[in-house]
């Protein structure tokens, strides 16, 4: 894990908190750290603290599902938080409590459909079921620059992402994407269409979604560009 932590992709300004660092959420935000992301990372469980201490951030050995401690931990000054608990009851808690303080963008994992059902209502922003959105996918996702991640091997991955604001009006001929960003436009999705395949007269809109492959280092640059 500890190799896995230190490697960096992109640089990124942004905190994140994570609580709950069992399988999920520990994946998880080792996956923010290697994205170059700060992050507080929270368990009730000390051992699980002491394994994490070295690898993200900060770690803090706490309760969650109390108002005072998540305000204590200056959980509201955090543009992203992940729940990753696995027990029922803390998971809700804990994610009612987070909205109850204000806090806008919840991701929360959920164990079961009806779990996932109670975390809708009491507010979190997203809910995932680990068994069909493994954390190092949503990973990529928690900031909102990249719409969906899909790692094929090594080294290598496609990304749905928005335009950058400097190719907008231009067609992917003019735009020389592959010489200047080293990625692969494969597909192009105009407001309100389908995506179709990618060719030199598509036109690189404002609103326009675009699937890109390359170099994961390459393809997560070219999203941070948007």
């Amino acid at each position: 894990m500890a190799e896995r932590a230190r490697r960096r992709v992109v640089r990124h300004d942004e905190e994140m908190l994570v609580i709950g660092l069992g399988r999920f959420g520990g994946h998880l935000a080792l996956e923010l750290v290697a994205l170059g992301h700060e992050v507080l990372g929270v368990d009730v469980d000390t051992d699980t603290v002491q394994q994490f201490a070295p690898l993200l951030t900060k770690v803090i050995a706490a309760d969650a599902t109390r108002p005072e401690v998540l305000r204590q931990i200056g959980a509201t000054e955090f543009n992203h938080v992940v729940v990753g608990i696995g027990d029922v009851e803390a998971s809700i808690l804990t994610t009612a409590e987070l909205v109850a303080l204000g806090v806008r963008d919840v991701w929360a994992k959920a164990v079961t459909d009806s779990h996932k059902r109670i975390l809708e209502k009491v507010g979190a922003s997203h809910v995932v079921l680990p068994e069909h959105e493994m954390g190092r996918r949503i990973a990529h996702q928690v900031t909102g620059k990249i719409v969906d991640y899909i790692e094929l091997g090594e080294g290598f991955a496609l990304v749905e992402t928005r335009v950058p604001r400097e190719l907008w009006g231009r067609t992917l001929g003019e735009s020389q994407v592959r010489a200047r960003y080293g990625v692969t436009v494969v597909f192009v999705k105009p407001r309100g269409e389908r995506f179709t395949y990618a060719n030199p007269d598509s036109v690189l809109d404002q609103d326009c979604l675009v699937l890109v492959a390359g170099d994961v280092a390459a393809v997560e640059g070219f999203a941070e560009l948007t």
